[in-house]
Parts: C-alpha cells; sequence; structure tokens
C-alpha cells in the first residue's frame, strides 16, 4: 500500500508541489494501479521470453576485413591538411 509518505516523496522526485487534498486524492488512485500488477503477478507464464516477434537468427553479415586506405587517398578530399594530417580550426 502507498502512504502518503510515498506520495510526498515521489512529488518532491518529481519536483511536483502537492496539497494535502493531492496527497489523499492519490493515495487510493496509485493503490488501485498498483493492484492491477499484483493481478498481473498471479498469472502463470510458462512461455519462453520473445526476443522479436519474427523468428530471426543472425541477421549480421560477417566482418571481412580488407585494405585501407592510403595516407595520400585518405587526405585527397581535405579542405586543409598539413604534414599529413587533417588541419581542422582550434577548439577551446
Amino acid at each position: 500500500m502507498i502512504s502518503k509518505k510515498d506520495i510526498e516523496h515521489v512529488g518532491w522526485l518529481a519536483r511536483i508541489e502537492l496539497s494535502e487534498e493531492d496527497k489523499e486524492r492519490y493515495a487510493p488512485v496509485l493503490n488501485s494501479i498498483l493492484g492491477y500488477f499484483e493481478k498481473l503477478d498471479e498469472i502463470e507464464t510458462d512461455a519462453e521470453p520473445m526476443y522479436h516477434v519474427l523468428p530471426l537468427s543472425n541477421i549480421f553479415r560477417e566482418d571481412i576485413t580488407t585494405g585501407c586506405l592510403s595516407q595520400e587517398e585518405a587526405l585527397s578530399n581535405a579542405p586543409k591538411k598539413q604534414d599529413g594530417y587533417f588541419r581542422v580550426p582550434r577548439m577551446m
């Protein structure tokens, strides 16, 4: 059961100012919501967890290593370069 103190704590966490009337009004509402979750906990479920709605296995391709670009090819489209590196604006 949710107490008035619990509602105050949740209001404090949410940075919501609750009046005494609000605290009294929300207690039964939140307790009824928790009652629904207790009913769901009573249901027996023997099904295996589903990670996807379709029976898919590894759909990713294998990683294949290939040759990499040479330094000249990598820098060929760079707007600015200096001493074999990309030149970028200074950041502070």
